[in-house]
């Protein structure tokens, strides 16, 4: 071996060693020992972060890489969607703007009734015209040739968009008419008697409109006129609708068969369900609106449980649906969905479904006419924007401590109602708490509504104490009386006593056997959140 070539040889060598040794400005790092795992499941859960050998540090070193990542995705995602939106909608909004076939509802008609600023009323008739059901099951027309307003409801929005009437107008009501509709010099005032659903047949929502504001002067915003094909397509368009029913039900004309309970109908079996008349319940059109009520009731849930307006697909499905069988004026959907918006905040509790008070129409028992004082109550809420009838006020005021003691106050009972006994026991209700009670010896006029504290003037807070008795009664001053001295005056619709916060002594309340007569300006409602077989 020569020694150039061992020299070489100890140099490459040296310089590998030289290599290998740490330098001084660089520190040795410790190698960190590998994880030994015990099952490749351990293993894969190291290598996405989640194993028990990461540190907390590190584990959020990569969540928030994660995240970070996630938002850059979702940016770019956002971005398709609105430019697919602002590319589509367009179109899409125009096709189902298309869809709605347009009328004039104030055809006809050359004075109007004063518009509410902010709240709005929508007329939504239900036409039974068959086309587009490809079906004859149902017929092919109707006796008098030609559509019928089968439903009629009124829905009126409050301007603070905090509640929603849904009034419905029986069809089978005998009111006062415009002869000629479309005679602008025909009014509901020089004009006949015929039923409600006669004025659609005769002259179409214009002459339907022209009607209803003579006769309530009620303001009409907008009409839509959905037809069996569209109530059919909206429920399938939801996924169905629940109903429940008292007994199991098979009505030939109503084309529909069911069990008795809760269950899901689709739209054909809808639209039997809200028609049938015969075998359910005393067959009147009256009855069968408290079956529409509760299945409209039962539409709203199913909207708010479905989520509709957060499920493009659906909502879609749901909207061509209903304006391919719509007849309205100017509403299309853009106005639609400013007002589903404005409604954002609204509760299912919220939508109260109302029915014009009725009366049976003497010339023809198979008829009604409304009962002008209840009806006149309900359509003045509704012009007024304010509560319903006998509704408790949206908003309780925090009563004041009651000042004066019952034993400190004569109380005078005049029953202004034809209920026998009625009088007596509210007086013997009143004494067991304090009062000095009796009964005044007035006739009834059965005049009086509620119950009606009258007290000398200056003395309020008496009378305070006594309708503490009554809650809602309405207080009035009577310059015939003296200070001390109460009048309570039980009308139609009064309730019966309950306890003051102030009374004196133990004794319970006589038990309740007598009653006040309703009041005619009353009107029977559900709401939308109660439930459907309740």
């Amino acid at each position: 071996m020569s020694t150039e070539g061992d020299g070489r040889d100890e140099t490459r060598a040296a310089r590998r060693e030289r290599e290998r040794r740490p330098s001084r400005r660089d520190p040795v790092k410790p190698e960190r020992p590998q994880p030994s795992f015990s099952s490749r499941s351990d293993r894969r859960a190291h290598e996405a972060g989640r194993g028990e050998h990461h540190t907390r540090g590190s584990r959020r070193r990569q969540r928030d890489e994660r995240r970070a990542s996630f938002r850059r995705k979702a940016a770019i995602a956002g971005g398709v969607v609105v430019a697919l939106t602002a590319s589509l909608g367009i179109g899409v909004a125009l096709h189902l703007d298309d869809n709605i076939s347009r009328v004039d509802i104030a055809a006809g008609s050359t004075q109007r009734p004063d518009d509410v600023d902010g709240a709005l009323n929508i007329l939504v008739i239900g036409s039974d015209t068959r086309e587009g059901l490809g079906t004859k099951e149902y017929g092919v027309g109707t006796a008098e040739g030609g559509p019928r307003s089968d439903t009629n409801l009124l829905v009126h929005i409050s301007a603070d968009r905090k509640s929603t009437y849904v009034v419905s107008i029986p069809r089978d009501s005998m009111t006062k008419a415009p002869t000629d509709c479309a005679d602008p010099t025909s009014t509901v005032a020089n004009g006949e008697v015929r039923r409600w659903n006669d004025n659609f047949n005769q002259g179409g929502p214009a002459c339907t409109v022209k009607t209803l504001e003579g006769l309530t002067g009620i303001y009409v915003d907008h009409v839509a006129v959905i037809d069996f094909s569209g109530f059919q397509s909206m429920v399938d368009g939801l996924g169905g609708v629940e109903v429940c029913l008292p007994e199991a039900v098979d009505d030939e004309d109503a084309q529909i068969s069911l069990e008795a309970g809760r269950q899901r109908l689709t739209g054909k079996e809808a639209l039997g369900y809200v028609r049938m008349r015969k075998t359910l319940g005393d067959g009147s059109d009256l009855q069968r609106i408290k079956r529409q009520q509760a299945f409209m009731a039962s539409m709203a849930q199913e909207a708010t449980k479905t989520s509709l307006l957060l499920r493009p697909d659906r909502l879609y499905k749901f909207l061509d649906a209903a304006t391919k069988s719509m007849t309205a004026d100017d509403l299309g959907l853009t106005k639609m969905m400013s007002i589903a918006s404005s409604l954002k905040g609204l509760g299912t509790d919220e939508i109260v479904f109302v029915t014009v008070p009725t009366e049976p129409y003497a010339a023809d028992v198979n008829r009604v006419q409304w009962r002008e004082e209840a009806a006149d109550e309900l359509w003045a809420a509704v012009r007024d924007d304010s509560d319903l009838p006998g509704a408790e006020p949206k908003k309780k005021v925090k009563e004041r401590a009651l000042t004066v003691a019952p034993s400190d106050i004569t109380v005078s009972v005049v029953n202004d109602t034809a209920a026998t006994g009625l009088g007596t026991q509210e007086a013997e209700a009143l004494q067991v708490q304090g009062f000095t009670a009796s009964v005044a010896d007035v006739a009834p006029t059965s005049d009086a509504r509620g119950v009606v504290v009258r007290h000398a003037k200056g003395d309020t807070e008496s009378a305070r104490t006594v309708a503490a008795a009554y809650p809602g009664a309405k207080l009035v001053v009577d310059r015939t009386l003296t200070t001390g001295n109460v009048q309570v005056v039980l009308g139609m619709g009064a309730e019966t006593a309950s306890e003051v916060p102030n009374r004196e002594g133990d004794e319970p309340l006589p038990s309740a056997t007598v009653t006040a007569p309703p009041a005619p300006t009353a009107v029977e409602s559900r709401t939308a959140d109660e439930d459907i077989c309740g």
